[in-house]
C-alpha cells in the first residue's frame, strides 16, 4: 500500500540522519555538484507512450488524501518535494529547496528555497507555499490521515521571507529531516480557498515533470510530459522523464488487465502471481521475443502481506484465535499447489532485517488443525453437537472476509473448507476497490487481504504504534495495541544509529510474532516483469532500489526497436533474446549507467 514514489520521498521511507556532534549541518553536504544521474542512461530520447496497468481505480489522485500506490505514483509526477535523494546515496540533494540548515539544537531546519523552481503558470515556488502545504495537511477537517504522523512533530512554520521557512521540532526524532525533505509542496494560489478533501481529480497547477491530460472515468489517466518543466535541463534529470505521455490504465481485476497486456494494450505487466509466470507466459510472442520475460533482482526493500485481523472486537482481539487462524491457513499448500513453490513463506514483518548472520527467530506458523482445535477450546469455543459450528456465550465463531475479488478466490476457498472443518464459518464478502476503501477506512471488517512495501530504514510508528489504533484511514489498520512495543517504538524515535534502530525494530518483530496481528502468507525477492519489446533502458532496469514503476522514470520510447517489434509481428520474425535475469550491480568509478549482470 504505501510505496516511494517516483519523484518523491514518501512519508516513512528510508533515510536517516546521522547525529553529529555539535554545529550546524548543511544539506546537500559540502562538495555536492550537480551531475547526471548515474542510474540514467546517456542514449534516453525524449519521445512517445508508456502504458501501464496501475490496479484499480482510485478515490482521488490526491495522495494526501488516498494514500495506496496508484495515486502516490501520480501525484508525485505532479509535485514535488523540498529536497530528493541521491539514487545510489540517498544522501540528500536540492529541489524545490536549495539547501536546508539543521541547527546545532537538533530541532531547527531552515530551509531556502530554490530560485529556479516554478509552477507550471510561471510562478515561483514560494516559502508561503511550503507553509501554506503544512499547514493544509495538519488541519483537523483534512482527511490526510498518516501524513499528519510526520508533520505532527513540528511545530507550525514560518516563512521568514518569500524563500525562507523554519521548521521547529517540538522533539528530537531520526526522521525529522526526511520527513521535511519529502513534503510534497502544493501551489497555495491554486488551492486557497477550495475544500481540500474535494481535490481529487483536477490539478491545473504543477510543479513536477508531468501534468494532467485525458481523464476517462474508472478507466484510465494519461499525463503528458511538460516540455516547460524547470528541472528539465539540469543534469541529474535530463535523462529522466522521458515518455511524452504516460498512460495509466485501471482495472479492478488484476487478471482481465494481463489479458490486456497479452493484446497489447498494455506495454509493461509486472506478475506478482507465480501460476501466471509460469503458465501463462509461453507461445508465439514469448517464443519470438516480442515480450520481453525478465526477473530483476536489485536492493528493493522487502515488505509484507497477510491477512490483516481487526483486532478492535470479538472474537479477535483473543490472540489464541488469531493464532489458531494462522495454524488453519494452509500455506504449505497453497506454495506447492498454486504457486510452484515459488515463495518463501513469511516469519516477520522485516524479512530484509534479516540473514545468515542475524536469523529470524520467530516461529514459522505450520498448518496444524489439531493445535488450532486445542487454541479454539482454550479460549472457549465449543462445538454445536447438532450443526459443528463453534459456539461461545450464544454466539457462532463466524468470520467476515472482507475481499476484492479476484487473485485472492482461490486461497480463499482452502482456507474457508479449512476453517469450516473446524467449525469456523468464513463469510466472504466481495467489494469493488471504492468499497472496500470505504469499509477499511473506518474500519469495518474482521479480515482481509493487505500487501504493505517497505522502506530501506524502517519506522514502526504509523501501523504499531497504539496512538495510530483509531486514526481514520490510518495504517494501523489491526487496530494493534501493545504497551511494550509503544516503549519501543518511543526509544526508536531518537536512536540515530541504524543499526540500534533496526535492532529494536526486531524486537518489536518478535512481539508481532507473537501476538498475530496479521496471518502472515508469503514474499518473493525480485520483480518479475514483462514488457513488448519495444523500448530501451539503462543497464539496472529498475535503479538500485525500485520496482516496476521505475521505469515510467527510466525507460525511452526506441523507435528502431519499436519499428522492429511492428515487421516482426507483421511477418512471424524472431527478435534478439534478452537475459532471462538481471541483477543489480553497483555502477563501475566513472561510468554514466548503473550495471547489471545477465543470467
Amino acid at each position: 500500500m504505501k510505496r516511494l514514489t517516483g519523484w518523491a520521498l514518501a512519508v516513512g521511507a528510508g533515510w536517516a540522519l546521522v547525529s553529529g556532534a555539535g554545529g550546524a549541518e548543511v544539506f546537500p553536504r559540502e562538495g555536492w555538484v550537480e551531475a547526471p544521474n548515474p542510474l540514467a542512461s546517456e542514449w534516453a530520447e525524449k519521445g512517445g507512450m508508456l502504458v501501464a496497468y496501475m490496479g484499480p481505480y482510485p478515490k482521488s489522485f490526491n495522495y494526501y488524501l488516498d494514500q495506496n500506490v496508484m495515486s502516490a505514483e501520480v501525484f508525485g509526477q505532479f509535485f514535488e518535494t523540498l529536497m530528493t535523494q541521491h539514487p545510489l546515496t540517498l544522501e540528500l540533494e536540492p529541489l524545490l529547496a536549495e539547501r536546508c540548515v539543521l541547527e546545532d539544537d537538533r530541532r531547527t531546519f531552515t530551509f531556502y528555497m530554490n530560485p529556479q523552481a516554478r509552477w507550471s503558470d510561471g510562478r515561483p515556488v514560494t516559502a508561503e507555499d511550503a507553509r501554506w502545504t503544512f499547514e493544509a495537511v495538519m488541519d483537523p477537517k483534512h482527511l490526510t490521515g498518516p501524513h499528519k504522523i510526520g508533520l505532527e512533530r513540528f511545530e507550525p512554520p514560518e516563512a521568514l521571507d518569500e524563500m525562507t521557512i523554519r521548521f521547529r521540532a517540538k522533539e528530537e526524532h531520526w526522521q525529522n529531516l526526511l520527513t521535511l525533505a519529502g513534503l510534497q509542496v502544493l501551489p497555495k494560489h491554486a488551492f486557497e480557498g477550495r475544500d481540500f478533501n474535494l481535490q481529487n481529480f483536477e490539478f491545473p497547477v504543477v510543479s513536477g515533470p508531468y501534468r494532467l491530460g485525458v481523464i476517462r472515468d474508472g478507466l484510465q489517466v494519461t499525463l503528458e510530459r511538460r516540455a516547460d518543466w524547470w528541472a528539465a535541463d539540469l543534469p541529474r534529470f535530463r535523462k529522466l522523464a522521458n515518455f511524452d505521455q504516460l498512460r495509466f490504465r485501471f482495472f479492478e481485476d488484476r487478471e482481465n488487465a494481463f489479458q490486456a497486456f497479452q493484446k497489447g494494450e498494455l506495454d509493461l505487466f509486472p506478475v506478482y502471481t507465480a501460476h501466471v509466470w509460469r503458465n501463462q507466459t509461453t507461445g508465439e510472442r514469448y517464443a519470438r521475443n516480442w515480450i520481453v520475460k525478465q526477473e530483476i533482482a536489485n536492493q528493493k526493500p522487502v515488505g509484507f502481506q497477510g491477512l490483516a485481523l481487526n483486532l478492535r472486537r470479538p472474537p479477535l482481539d483473543d490472540p489464541r484465535v488469531r493464532r489458531a487462524l494462522g495454524h488453519l491457513y494452509h500455506r504449505e499448500k497453497m506454495n506447492a499447489t498454486l504457486m510452484h513453490n515459488a515463495y518463501e513463506l513469511h516469519r516477520s514483518y522485516y524479512e530484509d532485517l534479516y540473514d545468515p548472520a542475524q536469523p529470524c527467530p520467530n516461529e514459522s506458523l505450520a498448518f496444524d488443525k489439531d493445535r488450532a482445535r486445542a487454541l479454539l477450546a482454550e479460549a472457549g469455543w465449543r462445538a454445536d453437537s447438532g450443526t459443528g459450528i463453534l459456539m461461545k456465550d450464544g454466539r457462532p465463531l463466524r468470520l467476515r472476509y472482507l475481499s476484492r475479488g479476484g487473485t485472492d478466490d482461490k486461497f480463499t476457498a482452502i482456507f474457508q473448507e479449512d476453517l469450516k472443518d473446524v467449525g469456523i464459518e468464513l463469510v466472504v464478502d466481495k467489494k469493488d476497490w471504492a468499497a472496500w476503501s470505504k469499509d477499511m477506512d473506518e474500519y469495518h471488517f474482521d479480515m482481509t487481504w493487505a500487501a504493505w512495501s517497505a522502506g530501506l530504514f524502517k519506522n514502526p510508528e504509523s501501523m504499531w504504534s497504539s496512538r495510530e489504533a483509531d486514526r481514520p484511514s490510518g495504517q494501523n489498520i489491526t487496530g494493534f495495541r501493545n504497551p511494550v512495543v509503544d516503549a519501543l517504538i518511543e526509544a526508536q524515535r531518537t536512536e540515530f544509529d541504524v543499526q540500534v534502530r533496526h535492532g529494536l525494530v526486531r524486537e518489536i518483530d518478535e512481539i508481532l510474532a507473537r501476538e498475530i496481528p496479521y496471518v502472515l502468507l508469503w514474499f518473493t525477492r525480485g520483480t518479475r516483469l514483462l514488457w513488448w519489446n519495444k523500448f530501451g533502458m539503462p543497464e539496472a532496469p529498475l535503479g538500485k532500489y525500485g520496482d516496476e514503476r521505475s521505469a515510467f522514470s527510466l525507460w525511452w520510447y526506441d523507435p528502431d526497436p519499436a519499428a522492429d517489434l511492428s515487421h516482426a509481428r507483421k511477418t512471424g520474425r524472431v527478435l534478439a533474446p534478452r537475459p532471462a535475469r538481471a541483477v543489480y550491480k553497483e555502477p563501475q568509478v566513472g561510468r554514466a549507467e548503473g550495471g547489471q549482470g545477465a543470467e
